[in-house]
């Protein structure tokens, strides 16, 4: 009776190694995007603006860092898969800048271009990608202390937390109620007003 045994189907093993919250998206597309927009702003500041244009000059920065970027992620995330290790495992970052370097360096200049690219993907690849998961917990602090936990505690109900010295005050229910009702008594007050004033 072989249909008598559970056996767990391939897409359930795969789910269960791989952790949630580390998607191709996360480790992909958002390091490319946030890439175009840092490229467009050097183009924006480039010395080549006056030459080409700035439409241009942004617009060739955002390709260049877009692409270079979108390579080197997808060779660190290939490198990763393969190796059968995390995402924050520095070798795959050492690993995905030598090799993305050394092919766009090729396509670029020929072999001593390769060579120098490899170098610096290496070097300038990892040393992000250790800044990162250094900053990763202290953004992590950050944001809940700023939105909220998602622990489920309604320590601050998932509102933005603003600090004490603002104007702007998130009022709870029993606030907004009393609120509620002093406008519509002055509501009410200034409609009295208004008809006694007609009225003469």
């Amino acid at each position: 009776m072989a249909s008598d045994d559970p056996k767990p189907s391939q897409s359930e093993s795969e789910s269960e190694s791989e952790p949630p919250s580390s998607s191709w998206k996360d480790r992909i597309v958002f390091p490319t995007l946030v890439a175009g927009i840092v490229g467009a702003g050097a183009g924006l500041v480039s010395k080549h603006r006056k030459v080409v244009g700035l439409p241009t000059s942004s617009a060739t920065y955002a390709a260049n860092f877009a692409i270079v970027t979108a390579c080197y992620c997808g060779a660190r995330d290939y490198v990763g898969i393969t190796r059968k290790t995390g995402p924050d495992d520095l070798l795959n970052s050492a690993i995905a800048g030598f090799g993305s370097g050394a092919i766009l360096g090729r396509l670029y200049g020929g072999p001593v271009a390769a060579v120098r690219y490899s170098i610096l993907f290496t070097i300038a690849g990892t040393t992000v990608d250790y800044a990162t998961i250094k900053l990763r917990p202290v953004l992590k602090s950050y944001k809940e202390s700023m939105l909220g936990s998602n622990d489920g505690s309604k320590k601050n109900d998932g509102w933005l937390k603003l600090p004490d010295w603002s104007p702007i005050k998130v009022l709870d229910e029993e606030a907004l109620a009393a609120k509620q009702a002093r406008e519509k008594q002055l509501y009410a007050q200034r409609g009295l007003g208004n008809f006694t004033k007609e009225e003469s």
